[in-house]
């Protein structure tokens, strides 16, 4: 069995796969309820990804076999990348071979809820394309306490439908939730128009919110970067 393990901002994943099926899944608050809680020495190959905390540092707290993989901007990709600079983040790497390992031949419009709204365009030739950045939920509702005298910091969870608000609280709530519904229905449609046939996979943490309020056919897949590390895992063992 391998294991892939995302070290996030507030979280720690493990992905648990047999081959190329997930069989478990967990989450952690720290390194070291992971060190607790699962054996790392019992799985054949590792793969670890993490956008803010070094390497090192979550090496010496795990104590990781020599033969673990860590993703990087240079890690070999099961997927050609066009993209022109070398700091495409790593979460995005990520996703973008999930979404190639799920959804094959064809072409793939990813967009992570995350802390940021990222976009990312896999398409049909296994060419990994680019895509866009945009401010996240939870980073739009504090800039606008942040940059203005009055604004109030309304809590973004949990999220909640409004049409027209009539306190400001409410008002927030609809220019921002629907500020972003018509920046995906934007986007979506941009890279429809561009492209033709293509999947729209939605995750990170606010993607359930925001799947029904789109038009088109999503799919909501909320283990993407998981499955995505477990792919460049697999690639990288066959080199």
């Amino acid at each position: 069995m391998n294991a892939a393990i995302d070290v996030g901002n507030t979280l720690v994943k493990v992905g648990v796969f047999k081959k190329d099926k997930m069989i478990e899944q967990h989450s952690f608050t720290s390194l070291q309820m992971l060190k607790k809680r699962i054996d790392l020495s019992s799985f054949e190959k590792l793969i670890v990804a993490s956008v803010n905390q070094p390497y090192d540092e979550i090496n010496d707290a795990l104590q990781l076999p020599a033969s673990t993989y860590y993703l990087t901007t240079n890690t070999s990709l099961p997927f050609f990348n066009h993209y022109a600079s070398n700091s495409l983040g790593i979460d995005r790497i990520a996703l973008a071979a999930g979404a190639n390992k799920l959804f094959p031949n064809q072409n793939n419009l990813i967009i992570d809820m995350g802390t940021c709204i990222t976009y990312d365009l896999v398409n049909k030739d296994n060419e990994y394309i680019g895509g866009a950045i945009s401010p996240g939920v939870n980073m739009r509702f504090k800039s606008l306490h942040t940059f203005t005298a009055r604004l109030p910091l309304i809590p973004s969870e949990p999220l909640h439908e409004v049409d027209i608000g009539n306190t400001t609280e409410d008002s927030i709530m609809s220019g921002v939730t629907n500020g972003v519904v018509g920046e995906l229905e934007y986007f979506i449609s941009k890279f429809e128009n561009k492209f033709g046939d293509i999947n729209i996979i939605l995750c990170g943490g606010n993607a359930n919110f925001f799947e029904s309020k789109i038009k088109a056919t999503i799919f909501a897949i909320p283990q993407l970067l998981l499955e995505g590390l477990n792919a460049i895992l697999k690639h990288n063992a066959s080199i």
